[in-house]
């Protein structure tokens, strides 16, 4: 794979995976009512913290295993599965009936910070995603040049997390309804049907290594 069809692939998937609605999405709309662009940026820095470390321990593992066509099957078939599976719910999310919520307001800006660290260690599907998803991402970073690929990889997801986190906070304290949209339900629309695409392609990857591993 080169270098823009990856770039192309991780901004993609990970996009995809700004969307979906969850709590440190919706903490970040409550948050940005008050705060703006600034809350944004730091749930966006929290978010960071825990996501770095856990790319790089993900990646110490799988390029200190030897049985590399067994990380490839393994990693191409569970990202695969998990990728439609995200797509699917994203697509069906959006026919959803989303209530605003208060249960993450406060007046301190700082404590943005420790919400999306907080928000993201324990949110058992950031967790899933990067054990699945990200783990042939990962594995595909490696291959393509070994740990400079893998920052390479991270700057091409990351800068998505600030883009989306702070604009959606901008647009929360202009009183903007970002969830009831008819742009973002279009969007998570496209983006669902691109996850299920990279299923696919993931899978038919995952079962190819799995005939090699098998003959």
């Amino acid at each position: 794979m080169d270098l823009f069809s990856f770039f192309m692939m991780v901004v993609a998937i990970s996009v995809s995976g700004a969307l979906a609605p969850g709590p440190l999405f919706f903490a970040n709309i409550t948050r940005g009512i008050d705060h703006g662009i600034k809350s944004g940026l730091y749930f966006s820095v929290g978010h960071m913290i825990v996501e770095l470390p856990l790319i790089f321990l993900l990646a110490v593992g799988l390029i200190s295993t030897s049985n590399q066509l067994l990380i490839s099957t393994v990693s191409g078939l569970l990202g695969g599965a998990t990728l439609i599976g995200f797509g699917l719910l994203q697509m069906k999310s959006i026919r959803g009936n989303y209530a605003d919520s208060n249960m993450f307001k406060g007046s301190s800006l700082s404590s943005s910070l420790m919400l999306g660290v907080t928000l993201s260690g324990l949110n058992p599907f950031f967790i899933f995603w990067w054990l699945t998803v990200g783990v042939k991402l990962i594995y595909e970073a490696l291959a393509l040049a070994s740990f400079i690929g893998i920052l390479y990889m991270f700057l091409c997801h990351i800068w998505i997390d600030y883009a989306w986190l702070t604009s959606t906070a901008y647009l929360a304290n202009k009183g903007k309804n970002v969830i009831r949209s008819k742009i973002y339900k279009v969007l998570v629309l496209i983006f669902g049907l691109i996850l299920i695409y990279y299923g696919v392609t993931f899978l038919m990857e995952g079962w190819k290594s799995l005939l090699s591993l098998t003959y």
